[in-house]
């Protein structure tokens, strides 16, 4: 019987296709909404994971002045920097420490012959590398030497590369970085967009001691890159390295900290966790177009009631019962219903595989939400379709009849 149902309300369909069409338009635009939303989002969720993983596993990112928030006082901008004896410090009191670096940033045009480009000069150590699990996949990374003196010798990112040297072999050759001349004694693996889009491969490595005399004229450090064996307790390292720091910034009890000591996996989890709630929040809202196609489908449902009256008067008067009426009404917008849910579902698909690579997100298909929308898709159709269906099997067949 539902088999027998399922053909006439198909075929009923078929023959009001604009009107069918327009009637599932809002379940369409509800799945379609629902799918997208939820697919991209957890797209940006595992590309935020990936970008916060190239900080490193177990990494502490210190910075001065207080982390942006409710109640920080103070910025970078008035904190005071950290100096070299800080990262001597923290490497010879604090357990668990496995690398520390230092980095003094700064801005600069890079030259080689006629290509020239603006990018970001790092002042840092091996230990940096370490930190971050950076590979050199050409050349080789700074000696001892080269770091203790301060030596113009660079490691440069896949950017750089590509820009400055094209089909070159960049090892061993040399280019202008804000004026000074610097030989290239390594290539960096590529590391792609970062947590907040920036391009992580457009940067020139430099030992810290070599951009502190010579390009950026102090004796500061911007940040503290603090690497963590896996066996300590990141949150005891946290409190041992902010107390040791206090200390050395002359900071009395009750004073605020001037600096921000940051796990890289809690950065990943509150960014992570922001982007699942505006997600959720997001689809919510798409759902609610959900509802509408129901209303919608619940009108039209009615209107066609009303125009088949008579045929209905004539199945109760040979025999049907009402029960049957109400199945045959109910397949109809149910299918309707799911009609617009498979709609929906194909056009997210099409619409995420082409939006996630432009986006620079990962396409990650999720069979759960699919098949949730479809499902609640057709829970729309039975509920918004019970109340026409009920009122067709409710007719009298002698007035129904006599309708005109």
């Amino acid at each position: 019987m539902i088999w027998s149902a399922l053909v006439i309300a198909l075929r009923d369909i078929r023959r009001h296709g604009l009107r069918s069409s327009l009637t599932i338009l809002g379940i369409v635009i509800g799945v379609f909404s629902v799918i997208t939303m939820v697919t991209l989002g957890a797209g940006a969720t595992q590309a935020v994971k990936t970008s916060v993983g190239t900080l490193g596993a177990n990494v502490l990112q210190v910075r001065p002045g207080q982390s942006a928030g409710p109640g920080s006082g103070s910025g970078r901008d008035v904190a005071p920097p950290f100096k070299l004896t800080d990262l001597t410090a923290i490497r010879q009191q604090i357990g668990g420490v496995t690398a520390v670096a230092g980095q003094s940033t700064d801005q600069g045009k890079a030259v080689r012959n006629a290509q020239n480009w603006s990018t970001t000069i790092d002042g840092t150590t091996n230990d940096y590398l370490t930190a971050k699990n950076w590979k050199v996949v050409e050349g080789r990374s700074f000696t001892a030497d080269e770091e203790r003196s301060g030596r113009r010798v660079c490691l440069i990112g896949a950017t750089i590369v590509k820009v400055l040297f094209q089909a070159e072999h960049p090892v061993g050759a040399a280019f202008r970085i804000k004026g000074l001349s610097c030989e290239v004694v390594g290539v960096l693996a590529s590391l792609g967009q970062g947590t907040f889009g920036n391009d992580q491969d457009d940067v020139v490595l430099m030992p810290i001691k070599a951009v502190q005399r010579q390009i950026a004229g102090n004796q500061d450090v911007g940040a503290i890159t603090i690497a963590l064996d896996p066996a300590f307790d990141s949150a005891a390292v946290q409190v041992s390295v902010a107390a040791l720091l206090r200390e050395r910034r002359g900071l009395t009890q009750g004073a605020p900290d001037n600096f921000s000591v940051l796990d890289a996996r809690q950065i990943s989890d509150t960014i992570s966790s922001t982007v699942g709630s505006l997600t959720a929040l997001v689809g919510a809202v798409a759902g609610v177009s959900l509802l509408v196609g129901g209303i919608g489908i619940m009108n039209i449902m009615l209107v066609s009631v009303t125009e088949r009256t008579r045929e209905i008067g004539i199945r109760l008067a040979i025999g049907a019962l009402g029960g049957e009426v109400l199945l045959q009404f109910l397949v109809e917008a149910v299918a309707l219903s799911c009609l617009g849910g498979l709609v929906g579902m194909a056009l997210a698909f099409i619409v995420c595989m082409i939006a996630a690579p432009v986006l620079g997100l990962p396409f990650l298909f999720d069979a759960r939400i699919n098949l949730v929308s479809f499902s609640f898709s057709a829970f729309i159709g039975v509920v918004f379709g019970y109340f026409p269906a009920r009122r067709a099997a409710a007719l009298n067949p002698i007035e129904a009849l006599r309708y005109d």
